[in-house]
């Protein structure tokens, strides 16, 4: 991924918290292109060497997991805009990848068969942008998961003071959000509670099904390009803005069939191509510790795009998101947050 422009993040800016207080690490202007250095999920603990040796997962380091890159300071961007994130690529930097199940954690940690033994799975993800899969199992069965790298951390500084943990996602900034569905194609939209937004990034994935069920996905280090743009109209700035937590424009699925059946050819992905028909889909995150009030989130904040965006009554709204919306379970085991997503097909609205 040859970059086309001078913006770029190196990996020695990381940090493990969020704070509105960091020391951004680059100023950009708005609609600038930068690419990023990213470690993975464990903060590069886990490597083919200690997993071969045996060593990996009881020498690890929780306090080290889910570093951030960044803080980027946004020109132009103030509490009540909305930071608009297109994903261009996200690229594996290391030809290996790994999956974890580790003591105390994932929706299983209190199954006695889960909860006590480690277990620990090396991917080789050399050949996984020319295939467009990853072999699971070579044989009886032969098992292959479809390629669909992604950030699983994307993320603006709070408003709150203090020093925020990195693990679970943030009701309105969101962060380690662990949405498949950020493939490059897509964007994020998040509301900025800060002067400059100070976006940060991490946590790539090579593939990863909805929930992150055992706590971890295809976890690799990687390289991210992307765009940020500070857009005015989406927020509360004005009192009538529909971005009040994080939301996904899905890749076009034009873009995410290309990532899958690639033939020795990368994907060429640039945020909001689209087809003769619109084949994406707008997706709204509700995070909260309550599973059913994140759900609530998701779907209020469907409700209040309809109204402000396509002229609905909130009634109207609601019918609409109950006949043709999905809830998905993006996230399950970030505790003591769920994300909950809760989107709308765009080939739904003819004209």
């Amino acid at each position: 991924m040859a970059p086309s422009h001078s913006f770029h993040v190196h990996a020695s800016h990381q940090h493990l918290h969020w704070s509105n207080a960091l020391t951004p690490a680059l100023t950009v202007p708005s609609g600038a292109e930068l690419t990023l250095d990213l470690p993975d999920g464990g903060g590069n603990q886990i490597t083919r060497e200690n997993a071969s040796a045996g060593t990996a997962l009881s020498s690890f380091e929780f306090a080290r997991s889910d570093p951030c890159v960044g803080p980027i300071y946004v020109e132009g961007a103030e509490p009540g805009d909305v930071l608009r994130v297109d994903i261009l690529e996200v690229e594996p930097s290391e030809g290996y990848g790994w999956t974890a199940v580790f003591r105390g954690f994932g929706v299983l940690c209190g199954d006695e068969e889960f909860g006590g033994e480690q277990s620990l799975k090396i991917w080789d993800l050399s050949s996984a942008a020319t295939t467009g899969s990853l072999i699971f199992k070579p044989s009886n069965p032969r098992i292959l998961i479809p390629y669909a790298p992604f950030l699983g951390i994307v993320g603006v500084a709070p408003s709150a003071a203090g020093e925020h943990p990195t693990v679970p996602p943030m009701p309105e900034t969101g962060g380690n959000i662990d949405t498949k569905y950020l493939t490059a194609g897509s964007s994020l939209f998040l509301p900025v509670k800060v002067r400059g937004a100070l976006l940060s990034c991490g946590d790539a994935h090579a593939a990863q099904g909805d929930g992150e069920v055992c706590g971890t996905a295809v976890e690799m280090r990687a390289r991210a390009r992307i765009r940020v743009t500070v857009e005015k109209d989406k927020g509360n700035g004005n009192g009538k803005g529909w971005v009040k937590g994080p939301w996904v424009l899905t890749a076009p699925a034009e873009k995410r069939r290309q990532q899958q059946q690639q033939s020795g050819e990368r994907a060429k992905a640039e945020a909001g191509d689209v087809g003769e028909k619109d084949s994406r889909e707008y997706m709204c995150l509700g995070i909260d510790p309550d599973l059913r009030e994140a759900t609530r989130k998701a779907v209020r904040g469907v409700i209040d795009w309809l109204e402000a965006e396509k002229g609905l009554t909130r009634v109207e709204g609601y019918m609409l998101a109950s006949v043709a919306g999905n809830l998905k379970m993006c996230e399950v085991v970030d505790m003591p947050n769920y994300a909950i997503g809760c989107s709308i097909p765009l080939s739904i609205f003819v004209s």
